[in-house]
């Protein structure tokens, strides 16, 4: 009897198949402060078609361009309006209007390859128009400034998802990366989730400590998102999502989108560099006020340790781990390209997600289960959270005091 054809088909056909019918919706790119940060978001002049020429003395060439997110079958892009979580939060929050401008000119600049989106149903639109979707989404609650009005104003401007911090503990809640101060969310924190949830904006947890991952599912009425994350239990890194917050998931409806971040998905990576770190602070309290003795040994002892390489099966190896404790419904991609050094050897920028999908494939994974993790899954994260906003039409916009301080809430 001949095979069937799905066990004729090479990894690499079944990838092709699954991204014809379903491209990556990427969960996270930094573009936005590659505009801001290299270009001041003066882009007249700026060609997104090819990004390859913007390598400098100082800084590498952009990951993105519309060359190689094509190439990388990239159907819909979740663009991160990111800003500094260092910045006064008044500051942070004209800096975020700035990027989501900046985002808006970017797209209206690519009238033929991009195009923004605001509801699934533009994505889908979007995607069978052959144009790329363009959606927004704020990386750390720094940039509400403490208030629902603004997190009202941002939706109302296209944000539609908001990681709830970034690398700084707020008022509200604790970050993954920073000492904690509320053990978790407090309760404004747990109202700016009902809030999000009431108007439509995904609820992103990356970057959030456990603490605050579980205060958030524990009032969440819609599916969270992991935007870019990985899984702990494979690279222990504070960002990456435990076991324990895993295995909400199912419940929940929510989806981890698996970052790239090669100190995020590789182990040996991650303690490399903090060995590293470790050597360099010893170097310099022996050595302080030596600058160049210190450069010197530390050269020697990089030479006597080689930086390990993470690679695509790193990646691979958080998909497979998600899947196992939360299913295959609760995956999705969130590579954090022009948000890193560099992505993982053979995907170090956004062209590469084809061979991702082919080593899932050659792991085992079905068409279907690939075009689930590439798009399907967050098609239908957004319609729930949209489907949850809807329901809740006439309901009463949760409300503070006028610049209140929201520290100690509950």
């Amino acid at each position: 009897m001949a095979a069937p054809l799905s066990a004729q088909e090479t990894p690499e056909e079944v990838a092709a198949a699954a991204l014809d019918a379903a491209p990556v919706f990427d969960g996270h790119n930094d573009v936005p402060i590659q505009l801001r940060g290299r270009f001041g978001n003066v882009i007249g002049d700026f060609d997104f078609v090819d990004t390859l020429d913007t390598a400098t003395e100082t800084r590498a060439a952009m990951h993105s361009d519309i060359i190689r997110l094509r190439k990388g079958k990239v159907g819909a892009q979740w663009w991160s309006v990111y800003v500094s979580a260092s910045l006064e939060e008044p500051e942070a929050v004209q800096a975020t209007m700035e990027q989501i401008d900046v985002t808006k000119r970017l797209i209206a600049q690519n009238p033929d390859a991009l195009q923004l989106a605001l509801s699934a149903d533009d994505v889908e639109a979007a995607v069978a128009d052959g144009r790329i979707a363009s959606l927004m989404g704020m990386e750390g609650g720094h940039s509400i400034g403490n208030s629902l009005a603004v997190l009202r104003q941002m939706y109302d401007l296209g944000a539609r998802y908001m990681t709830l911090t970034h690398g700084r503990t707020l008022d509200w809640a604790d970050s993954a990366t920073d000492k904690p101060r509320h053990g978790g969310l407090n309760a404004f924190g747990m109202d700016v989730v009902r809030e999000m949830n009431r108007i439509g904006m995904l609820v992103d947890l990356s970057h959030v400590s456990e603490e605050a991952m579980h205060d958030a599912l524990d009032v969440a009425r819609a599916p969270v998102i992991f935007s870019h994350s990985g899984a702990r239990a494979v690279t222990g890194h504070l960002r990456n999502v435990p076991d324990s917050v895993l295995e909400r998931l199912p419940t929940n409806g929510g989806i981890v989108m698996v970052v790239a971040l090669p100190w995020f998905i590789n182990e040996d990576l991650r303690n490399h560099a903090a060995n590293r770190a470790a050597e360099q602070a010893r170097l310099e309290a022996l050595f302080s006020g030596l600058p160049d003795e210190v450069e010197a040994r530390l050269a020697k002892w990089d030479a006597e340790n080689r930086q390990p390489v993470s690679t695509i099966g790193d990646m691979a190896d958080h998909i497979d781990h998600i899947r196992g404790i939360a299913g295959i419904d609760a995956i999705g991609i969130g590579g954090d390209y022009d948000g890193m050094p560099y992505g993982p050897a053979g995907m170090e920028d956004t062209s590469g997600y084809p061979l991702l999908f082919a080593e899932l494939a050659r792991r085992g994974y079905s068409q279907a289960d690939l075009e689930k993790i590439s798009m399907r899954n967050m098609m239908r994260v957004m319609r729930e959270a949209e489907a949850y906003a809807a329901s809740q039409e006439g309901a009463v916009p949760f409300e503070y005091p006028a610049g209140g301080d929201r520290d100690g809430e509950g």
